[in-house]
């Protein structure tokens, strides 16, 4: 079976950990070797640029923030993702480059197609073959998140800014809709793990 790469999205505060951690456990359980990591990070650069763009205080310009996400990104691929993939290591990523389209141009206002450029450079034609979009309304998600830890500088921003953030997430899954589940990240755990259940069974089948 051909290695899969899986990414996963969603506001902070949508359950994206807790999913994550399921899958994890689910697709290890059927035997699938399988490479866990998330952007920003996965590697020395990325996890150093990661720090420094979370960190609250003073906001970087959205442009010089998505270079910087994307050139971590570039790593991230050539040192963490494509190698997987090819020794036929599946990869499960917490977050990847729709992130950019919903924070960056959705949220922070960087051009959309200033971020489908770099897409374009960053990845080749390299793209998730599944992408899980964990879809919650964000004042909903700004609550569950805000009880678990301290908020990190993107969840500070104002509620439009999660508005924003949310209805790039819509328009990216509209757009990518072949390879982009939106899941409702409102309903109890049990439901939202049956239906990670079957995605998982198909996958592996």
């Amino acid at each position: 079976m051909r290695a899969k790469f899986i990414t996963v999205e969603g506001l902070d505060g949508a359950g994206k950990t807790t999913h994550l951690a399921w899958l994890r456990d689910a697709l290890e359980a059927r035997g699938v070797p399988l490479c866990a990591t998330r952007e920003p990070g996965g590697t020395p650069l990325g996890e150093t640029l990661r720090a420094l763009i979370l960190q609250p205080g003073e906001a970087l310009h959205p442009e010089t923030e998505t270079l910087l996400l994307f050139a971590a990104r570039r790593e991230h691929l050539d040192k963490v993702v494509r190698p997987a993939l090819a020794r036929g290591t599946w990869v499960l990523c917490d977050r990847f480059t729709d992130a950019s389209f919903a924070y960056q141009a959705a949220g922070s206002g960087v051009a959309w197609d200033k971020v489908a450029a770099l897409e374009s450079w960053v990845q080749g034609t390299l793209q998730p073959d599944l992408t899980l979009y964990f879809d919650v309304d964000p004042a909903t998600a700004r609550a569950r998140a805000s009880a678990i830890k301290a908020p990190d500088r993107f969840e500070s921003e104002r509620e439009a800014f999660h508005e924003a953030v949310r209805a790039g997430y819509l328009r990216r899954a509209a757009e990518q809709a072949h390879r982009i589940r939106v899941i409702d990240s409102s309903g109890s755990l049990h439901d939202i793990q049956a239906k990670l259940e079957k995605i998982v069974i198909s996958l592996c089948s």
